[in-house]
């Protein structure tokens, strides 16, 4: 298995700066408060029918190592185009680059607590489902997502769940409640959480079974960074975002993750030592943070149809299943289950844990789109908490 070194990146995007403020124009959505994002005159769909565009370049604009090398050569030869890819490391940063006079792209991956924010902004232009016949591979739930009602601007790439995972030779139990593996003195020195302001409150949260992970009350935001803030000299806690890499290496025994990051290292034990040695713990049975990242077209792509197609080629059973074995991030198609990967070898059984399905998002805690006040109160505690390491 090939692994995606930044994948994991993408999932969470580790800097917190990512998350855009929220503006009167652009609701906050929620799971009980879905939200269809408004449509602009001057911003039409590309009409149906039409040839897709030969020639030159498709440019795709996204994470470092989130896309797999031969999935975009294959599309490329294909269709007589060579498939560009222009990377970023935030939101951010992906949202300037959109707005940036003198370059257009043809493909972006936006995650969903900032596609109001870019879709108010007429920086995506509507999709055509009519050029999206795989589309119905997707799960239901992300057929219509509550962030983008009707899928009008996007669809889903890449499922993921936070969770912890751990050195399975070094940790001999797992409690029920395994966010207690992030605070057990046992592991001092070897413990490691999120480098994320949100992910990291979010555990402190969790682990006292507080599922308001989108709160706007100042006092549980500021109770949550206290709580983080017992890992400091309980554990000597560290804060990064190469668990795949700490973890296999056995640098960290016990780490804050995302499910692809145990996914991929895999790929990144030492020489002799068997996949066997590590673990993943989530929630069973009980709402853990998931997430997902989308695929969308911006307003000024080159190659519209030809952008379609290649979002259609993503959501292909055999092709997702190829750019999940690069990027070790799981496309959210009904097709991969997690039975079906532990039996093709693309996790062990006891990584089984790391498969998303759609039960297991359907009844996740999704870190969404904050106001303006709140998304200061959550910095503010995230400081806190480093300012005494």
């Amino acid at each position: 298995m090939a692994s995606g070194l930044l994948g994991l990146a993408a999932a969470c995007g580790a800097d917190p700066s990512r998350r855009p403020s929220a503006t009167a124009s652009v609701p906050l959505s929620r799971p009980d408060r879905p939200v269809q994002l408004p449509l602009h005159t001057d911003v039409p769909a590309v009409a149906s029918k039409r040839p897709p565009e030969a020639g030159g370049k498709l440019k795709l604009l996204n994470y470092p190592e989130y896309i797999s090398p031969d999935v975009c050569k294959k599309f490329g030869e294909e269709h007589g185009v060579e498939v560009e890819v222009t990377t970023f490391t935030t939101m951010d940063e992906m949202v300037a680059k959109l707005r940036t006079g003198g370059e257009s792209f043809d493909v972006c991956f936006p995650t969903p607590d900032i596609i109001a924010k870019i879709s108010a902004g007429k920086l995506l232009q509507p999709l055509n489902h009519n050029y999206l016949p795989n589309f119905a591979n997707v799960w239901l739930q992300l057929r219509d997502p509550f962030y983008d009602n009707g899928s009008r601007y996007t669809v889903p790439y890449n499922a993921y769940t936070t969770g912890v995972g751990y050195r399975a030779d070094r940790v001999t139990t797992v409690p029920s409640n395994g966010y207690e593996l992030l605070w057990d003195p046992a592991y001092k020195g070897k413990s490691y959480i999120l480098d994320d302001a949100r992910e990291g409150l979010a555990l402190a949260m969790l682990r006292r079974n507080l599922t308001s992970v989108n709160t706007e009350d100042a006092a549980r935001i500021r109770q949550a960074g206290v709580w983080l803030s017992e890992l400091i000299d309980l554990t000597h806690v560290k804060i990064g975002i190469n668990a795949y890499q700490l973890v296999a290496e056995g640098q960290a025994t016990v780490h804050q993750c995302w499910s692809g990051d145990m996914v991929n290292a895999q790929s990144y034990l030492p020489k002799g030592v068997k996949a066997d040695v590590l673990g993943y713990w989530y929630p069973d049975g009980a709402p853990g943070v998931v997430g997902t990242d989308s695929l969308a077209i911006p307003r000024t792509a080159t190659k519209p149809v030809l952008a379609h197609m290649f979002l259609d080629h993503l959501l292909d059973p055999a092709v997702a299943q190829e750019n999940f074995s690069y990027t070790g991030y799981q496309p959210a198609i009904a097709s991969i289950t997690p039975e079906k990967m532990v039996a093709d070898g693309f996790v062990t059984e006891a990584l089984k844990s790391t498969i998303v399905t759609p039960e297991i998002y359907e009844r996740g805690l999704q870190l969404l789109q904050l106001s303006p006040p709140a998304e200061a109160l959550w910095n503010d505690a995230w400081a806190f908490f480093k300012a005494g390491r």
